[in-house]
């Protein structure tokens, strides 16, 4: 463990008191100009507002100053795990939250699908958000044109929409490597990247991603919005200390989306099924209700905030953080000990894709001190009392608020 996770393991003790950590991904936005109102402060959000009102308020960032954190790196700091040292790419955050498992040398990869035009220019790095039904089909496709690459076994599955993960399978021969580039540019505009390997141990994986790439390409070839794929997040079998070890907490996951289920299983949490469509947050509630008393601490996460972000979408992401709001009272009235809530990073609708600004924290407990903000916001959140904070600033905080930390020192 970090020097952290040894202290706080060292601290923490087993009560009754119950942790609610709500994160609403990719919450932080921006102003469409300089003299306008973030998504957030746009949006009608009374059940946020008197919240505030009653909690502390303060910022954290992810990473570090100006780093844009990915989601993996985000969560990770807010579980308290320094990104920094615990690396873990999104392929296995993805495979491991749909049930796959890695072997020793495998390398799990997330891919998009994602519309080229002529010259092979991305036009769309998520074909349009195909649904799940047509993401299946795609999938069919290239299994059958790519079941095995020069005798590297081959698996392709079914994440969500856009999203797909491939397996590349060891299958007892030497370790693949995962230290190599994207193929995914991040951006419109341009052609997909070729994979790089930094290393010599993932020169093969680099040479199998990119005749992936190739053959997918040309299955893809008759199809008219879905006819590319893009690579990033590569990884091999990541390893964490256990959450309940570090916090002496039995914890649970409610979530949707297959990498934050993975993730949160790769540290140890009970990820908790969730009812209907997974952008629906009423499933999450009923999962929250039916195992509250079963658990004390839970995360519970909110995807379309992130989504509509990344789609520039300015009144969309207001609508979702409504849509939020109105659910809120339905969290409080289980009248956790501790609430916070806070995002992962921030994905402003002006940008279209994660930035490197802080998002806001609120904490509500019976032992927090009152403050100046008074509404959930960017600017609110400046005027907070818990200041600007790094991410791993938040588990430690989270279990002092639930008097679940033991005093350090004589």
């Amino acid at each position: 463990m970090s020097d952290l996770l040894d202290t706080i393991r060292d601290l923490a003790k087993k009560t009754d008191s119950k942790i609610l950590m709500v994160v609403l991904d990719g919450i932080g936005g921006l102003p469409l100009t300089l003299d306008g109102d973030t998504e957030l402060a746009t949006a009608n959000t009374p059940n946020l507002d008197a919240l505030a009102r009653e909690s502390q308020l303060g910022q954290v960032e992810l990473v570090g100053a100006g780093i844009t954190p990915g989601s993996g790196p985000g969560h990770l700091s807010l579980f308290g795990y320094d990104p920094l040292h615990y690396v873990v790419g999104r392929g296995a955050l993805s495979a491991v939250g749909i049930g796959v498992k890695l072997g020793a040398g495998d390398v799990a990869v997330r891919g998009n699908f994602a519309t080229l035009g002529a010259n092979r220019i991305v036009d769309d790095r998520r074909a349009g958000r195909p649904s799940d039904e047509k993401n299946a089909e795609i999938v069919t496709k290239l299994r059958g044109a790519i079941s095995d690459i020069d005798g590297t076994p081959v698996e392709i599955y079914t994440e969500s929409e856009h999203r797909f993960v491939v397996v590349f399978r060891a299958n007892g021969g030497p370790a693949l490597g995962a230290n190599l580039s994207d193929v995914d540019p991040q951006a419109t505009g341009v052609q997909p990247m070729t994979a790089q390997a930094h290393d010599d141990a993932s020169k093969k994986t680099a040479d199998l991603v990119n005749a992936f790439v190739q053959r997918a390409e040309a299955a893809l070839q008759g199809e008219p919005q879905v006819n590319g794929v893009l690579f990033r997040g590569y990884s091999d079998v990541p390893h964490f200390p256990s959450f309940d070890d570090a916090y002496q907490l039995r914890a649970a996951c409610i979530a949707s989306y297959p990498m934050y289920k993975g993730l949160a299983s790769l540290v140890g949490m009970d990820v908790l099924p969730v009812e209907g469509h997974e952008d629906a947050l009423e499933g999450k509630v009923k999962a929250l209700t039916d195992n509250w008393s079963r658990y004390d601490f839970f995360y519970f996460h909110v995807k379309k905030t992130d989504s509509t972000g990344e789609d520039g979408d300015f009144p969309e992401k207001v609508h979702k953080i409504e849509i939020f709001d109105d659910l809120l009272p339905q969290l409080l009235a289980l009248k956790p000990d501790v609430i916070a809530i806070v995002g992962d990073h921030s994905t402003p609708s002006k940008l279209a894709t994660h930035s490197w600004h802080p998002v806001p924290l609120l904490i509500r407990s019976e032992y927090g001190r009152k403050d100046a903000a008074a509404r959930y916001t960017e600017e609110e959140a400046q005027k907070g009392s818990l200041g600007l904070r790094r991410g791993t600033d938040v588990m430690p905080l989270l279990m002092a608020n639930a008097l679940k930390l033991n005093k350090y020192g004589a």
